[in-house]
C-alpha cells in the first residue's frame, strides 16, 4: 500500500552551497525514506522549488541527471515518475581521480574519454535519425555563434557533444558521463584558466557533424580523434 502524501516526510530546505548537488541528494534521500516504489509519482516542480527554497533550473538541472541516470521519466501533461528506486549511495558513483594536480587529471581523464568519445561518434553516425541530426546541428550553430561572437565557446561546446551522446539511443553513453561529471566537466571549464583551451579543435566539430550527417562511422571516428589530439596537446603545451 502507498503512502499518502501527508505521511511522507518532509523535504528541507537546503543552505546555500552546490545547489544542483544537493538537490539530487535530496530527491535520492526523499524517494529512499518514503519508500517510493517504480511507478509512483514524484512532486511537481513548484512543490520541490518551494521545499527546497531553490530555483527552477537547479530543480531542472537535478531532474535532467535522473533523467540520464535512467531512474525517472517525465510525462507531458502528467508529471515525473519514478523508473526504479535510488538512494544517495547509487546515483553518485565514486568516478573521480584523486589527486591534485590538474595535468594528471585531465590526461587520465582523456584515456577514458578518447574511448567513450569515438564509440559515441561512431554509434551516433549509425544510429542517428534526422530528429537528431537537426538538434545536433542546432546545438553545433550556436556553439559557432558564439565561438566567433566571444572566441570561446564552452558550455555550447558540451551541448554539441552531448547531443551526439543521446543520438546514440543508448543511454549508457549519458550516464557514463554523468557518473564522471566532476572530472569530464573540467574540459568545458577552461582549465589552466585559459579561454584558448582546445580552440584549435573548433572547426573540426563542423567536420564531425558532416560525417555524423552522411553516416559514415569511420570518419567520424576520425574527426573525434583530430579534436581530442588538440585537447591532449593543449593540456601538455598550457600545463608546462
Amino acid at each position: 500500500m502507498k503512502a499518502s502524501i501527508s505521511d511522507r516526510p518532509l523535504i528541507r530546505p537546503l543552505p546555500a552551497m552546490d545547489r544542483a548537488r544537493q538537490v539530487t541528494d535530496a530527491l535520492a534521500e526523499y524517494v529512499q525514506s518514503a519508500q517510493l516504489k517504480a511507478g509512483d509519482r514524484l512532486p511537481a516542480e513548484r512543490e520541490l522549488m518551494a521545499a527546497l527554497v531553490v530555483g527552477r533550473s537547479t530543480i531542472r538541472e537535478a531532474i535532467r541527471h535522473f533523467q540520464a541516470l535512467g531512474v525517472i521519466e517525465t510525462r507531458k501533461g502528467s508529471g515525473t515518475y519514478l523508473l526504479k528506486p535510488v538512494s544517495k549511495a547509487t546515483i553518485h558513483m565514486p568516478l573521480s581521480l584523486d589527486t591534485g594536480h590538474l595535468r594528471d587529471v585531465l590526461l587520465q581523464t582523456l584515456e577514458v574519454r578518447r574511448g567513450i568519445e569515438c564509440e559515441a561518434c561512431m554509434v551516433a553516425a549509425r544510429k542517428r535519425t534526422d530528429k537528431d541530426l537537426i538538434l545536433i546541428e542546432q546545438n553545433l550553430n550556436e556553439m559557432e555563434r558564439v565561438h566567433i561572437e566571444k572566441g570561446t565557446s564552452g558550455p555550447e561546446d558540451l551541448a554539441f557533444h552531448l547531443a551526439i551522446y543521446d543520438a546514440t539511443h543508448n543511454p549508457l553513453f549519458r550516464q557514463l558521463l554523468e557518473q564522471m561529471r566532476e572530472t569530464f566537466w573540467q574540459f568545458w571549464e577552461h582549465p589552466f584558466e585559459r579561454e584558448d583551451f582546445a580552440r584549435r579543435s573548433f572547426p573540426f566539430h563542423r567536420t564531425l557533424f558532416n560525417a555524423i550527417a552522411a553516416r559514415d562511422a569511420e570518419a567520424a571516428r576520425e574527426e573525434t580523434l583530430k579534436i581530442l589530439e588538440v585537447v591532449e596537446e593543449d593540456i601538455k603545451e598550457m600545463s608546462k
